[in-house]
């Protein structure tokens, strides 16, 4: 009985990776582990241009770091000092790297033309076809047993 309780202990305390629309719509809950990718793509709302952010989880699992952007032109909003990272072009691509950024979690929101896209190792979702403009997108790590709660 001790071994069944601890066991479901643990498995209810694992975190996971969840996906939430308007609040409390979920869009998907998976495992995470350290070595999750997790890529945020969009069409910029000024610069009218593709942006693609590139995170994992933090060391603890418990929020997230973005270690790279790319882009496709400069532009309000968009990493340019030298103190976001180690910028570098590659074709017609500016790349930002070890950015370093750390979030307890993502909020995002969908917008008009912006094609708001999260894709967490090869599962796309194509959240702006799920979800009017404007609707708020969290992206959390949270214990399994908080996903039955949300």
């Amino acid at each position: 009985m001790v071994l069944v309780l601890c066991c479901t202990g643990w498995w209810l305390t694992r975190p996971m990776l969840s996906i939430y629309g308007n609040e409390t719509q979920k869009v998907v809950t998976m495992n995470v582990t350290p070595e999750t990718k997790l890529e945020i793509s969009f069409i910029h709302s000024v610069q009218k241009t593709l942006v693609e952010e590139f995170l994992v989880p933090d060391e603890k699992l418990k929020g997230f770091v973005l270690n790279s952007t790319k882009y496709h032109s400069f532009g309000v909003g968009l990493p340019f000092m030298e103190s976001d990272g180690a910028f570098r072009q590659e074709g017609n691509a500016f790349i930002m790297d070890d950015m370093n950024r750390h979030f307890n979690e993502l909020n995002l929101r969908t917008g008009v033309g912006t094609k708001l896209t999260v894709t967490v190792d090869d599962q796309k979702f194509e959240l702006y076809e799920m979800f009017e403009p404007g609707q708020k997108i969290d992206i959390v790590i949270i214990p399994r047993y908080k996903t039955f709660l949300r």
